[in-house]
């Protein structure tokens, strides 16, 4: 495939498709195809996309246009994109600055098909222009009410994974909504993402700290935990280890920085509302455990509801949905029956994160498309909620010791999914190559033998 060929190209530092037949291109023109791939790369990168898939989409771009030799540059938040027609030529460099993250997988499907579309010829750049366009202008998939409902279910199907019970389902539910209306509110006001997103925690926590005031008989700390998966950073982390894995290093530690800003806005906001909680004498700030689920099949239907729920809420095209369904159900059971095997917790999300990973990448492999929207709400049943709720828990009681390690935990899976998703990824590139140059020798295989029996029969 002509990604593996930029791919490798990428990775190695090797020249571009350059030589005597190359097409000649105007000054003019080769600042209007760099700006091109650019305003592409930046909406890529902002979606979350790997570092290195933004430098593949864009090098794809820019061949296909007749610039074979263009230096990309990729970090956080600046694109540069540079191609000097010969050594006597001036360079033309051009770069972007990404200043908004968004998060719409429908748009980022369409980005990845508009890109291979240019990629295999026959688009035209002012209609690529008009195209990119339209993709900008698109409403989201899904109606507004209807993404507010995916983030009061994604918090009410991880407080019953987490043992809850309804009662807690329907509070979390509740408080989830509660959390993105002040997020949303707040942030007409022009507040930093830090402080919205402590806000947006809090809601669950201060609703447990109340319920377990007014004596309700329900499980408070599955109320919270529901809050924390609403907020995890599971798409930023997956990218953060993508990029590091590939070697994307200054990338990598600014998106890693990125999560740990995040999960501190979130430390931040409940840990306040826990201490509170603690000075009024909540009892279930004392009696934290939360009570471990059995691995029984009905569960995983639940588990397939988080899947759907994340998928809308980072509004995933409407065909992908059973597969998130499908891929949440398969990650809660392999993590879940992993661990009652006697596989340690991480190496049980490790392995299914790599597994699902595998797939989400074959699928969009096969409809030439980003493996986002398959893999990260499938993974969603593997983020670590419960784990950053117990460091919380333990760190604002004063049990320094045992919270740095629930940290420790929850960090531990955040790597394992990352690195698993990863493995799988590559696993799934090896597969087609190898795939393709087995067909590549039938076919060479069958050529001979027909050049043989037409030799043979003169």
């Amino acid at each position: 495939m002509q990604s593996d060929e930029h791919r490798t190209r990428i990775r190695y530092g090797e020249p571009g498709n350059g030589g005597p037949h190359e097409r000649t291109v105007e000054p003019s023109s080769a600042a209007r195809v760099i700006d091109f791939a650019l305003r592409i790369g930046e909406l890529l990168l902002a979606s979350g996309e790997g570092s290195e898939d933004v430098e593949v989409t864009m090098a794809g771009i820019t061949e296909a246009y007749g610039l074979p030799r263009c230096e990309t540059n990729v970090t956080f938040i600046v694109i540069t994109l540079t191609f000097q027609p010969s050594l006597t030529d001036t360079p033309i460099s051009l770069e972007r600055v990404v200043r908004h993250r968004t998060v719409d997988y429908t748009s980022l499907a369409e980005l990845h098909r508009l890109a291979v579309d240019i990629s295999q010829g026959g688009v035209t750049l002012e209609e690529a222009y008009g195209r990119l366009a339209a993709i900008r202008r698109n409403k989201y998939p899904y109606p507004h009410r209807v993404i507010v409902a995916s983030l009061g279910a994604i918090a009410a199907t991880a407080a019953i994974l987490v043992g809850g019970g309804y009662r807690a389902s329907l509070v979390a539910f509740a408080c989830a909504i509660i959390g993105d209306f002040l997020y949303r509110r707040l942030g007409r006001l022009g507040l930093p993402p830090f402080y919205l997103l402590a806000v947006a925690a809090a809601p669950g926590a201060i609703a447990a700290i109340i319920l377990d005031r007014i004596g309700v008989d329900i499980n408070s700390s599955a109320v919270v935990v529901g809050g924390v998966f609403t907020v995890l950073p599971g798409r930023a982390l997956v990218a953060a280890i993508q990029d590091g894995l590939t070697g994307y290093y200054i990338t990598c530690s600014a998106r890693l920085l990125e999560v740990a800003f995040l999960v501190a806005a979130l430390v931040s906001g409940i840990s306040l509302v826990l201490v509170v909680g603690r000075h009024v004498g909540a009892g279930f700030i004392v009696d934290n455990q939360l009570t471990p689920i059995r691995p029984e099949p009905a569960y995983a239907l639940v588990a397939a509801g988080l899947g759907v729920s994340f998928a809308v809420a980072v509004h995933t095209p409407r065909q992908i949905l059973p597969f998130a369904a499908v891929g949440a159900a398969f990650s809660w059971a392999g993590a879940t029956y992993g661990v009652e095997w006697g596989l340690s917790p991480v190496i049980a999300t490790t392995l299914t994160a790599m597994a699902v990973g595998l797939v989400g990448h074959r699928i969009a492999r096969r409809y030439r498309t980003s493996a986002l929207p398959y893999v990260i709400p499938a993974v969603g049943p593997l983020l670590p909620g419960s784990a950053v709720y117990f460091a919380m828990l333990q760190i604002t009681s004063g049990d320094s010791s045992r919270g740095v390690a629930s940290l420790e935990t929850a960090v531990s899976l955040g790597l394992g999914i990352g690195a698993g998703v990863n493995l799988g990824g590559e696993v799934a590139r090896v597969m087609d190559r190898l795939r393709g140059q087995k067909e590549l020798m039938s076919r060479f295989r069958r050529r001979l033998g027909s050049g043989g029996s037409a030799m043979g029969g003169e």
